[in-house]
């Protein structure tokens, strides 16, 4: 199988998550995709993170009834911080069968030249490209940014560029901001999620 892998912390995982997940394992030839829930990330404030088990627990409470969504828990034991590269080979060495691509939003795309081996992660594996909508500090930046940086990224064959995705502007941080000030965002997040969010008094 060809299995796409959705990294994300998931901070909590919402409509904006999932809609991005079920396009690219209904509308391209990825046969599965696999949410991959990220213990930490370098450029997140840890303290931000409800604790792993949780986060793990509000991805399967909200893909439990879709058989083409799993989450992934991979880099839980893994060490930290997580490189990307690193979980994609223990993917491989627990999945020999299978074949990986990423998923990532374009913004992601444009700083893809800064990962940890970056040239072997593009050389043996596929990348699916969603567009994302940008913040207007975002999009300043981009303005000042050098594209020939990235220019190779948007004509190899490895990556694939998903133009019909349906992307929503929604972030797990204005939820959690929005939590915090008894803000109603029930219909941001599925109901076993919200649910769930609810009960454990979770970002308040």
């Amino acid at each position: 199988m060809n299995i796409g892998l959705y990294f994300g912390t998931f901070n909590p995982i919402h409509v904006g998550h999932l809609v991005i997940a079920n396009y690219m394992a209904d509308f391209t030839d990825l046969d599965q995709v696999w949410l991959v829930v990220t213990p930490q990330n370098p450029l997140k404030n840890k303290r931000t993170l409800l604790k792993d088990v949780h986060r793990l627990l509000l991805v399967k409470e909200a893909i439990n009834d879709n058989f083409k969504l799993k989450a992934s828990d991979i880099e839980f034991d893994l060490p930290k911080p997580s490189y990307t590269i690193k979980t994609l080979n223990k993917f491989i060495e627990k999945y020999p069968k299978n074949d990986f691509s990423l998923i990532m939003g374009e913004d992601n795309l444009r700083n893809f030249h800064k990962w940890f081996n970056y040239e072997v992660i593009l050389k043996n594996h596929s990348i699916y490209v969603y567009p994302r909508l940008l913040t207007k500090q975002e999009e300043a930046e981009i303005k000042d940014f050098d594209v020939s940086k990235t220019s190779s990224f948007y004509n190899n064959k490895n990556v694939v560029f998903c133009e019909d995705v349906p992307v929503m502007k929604i972030s797990a941080s204005f939820i959690r901001k929005s939590i915090k000030e008894g803000k109603d965002v029930r219909y941001l997040l599925t109901e076993p999620v919200h649910k769930y969010i609810e009960e454990m008094h979770f970002y308040k």
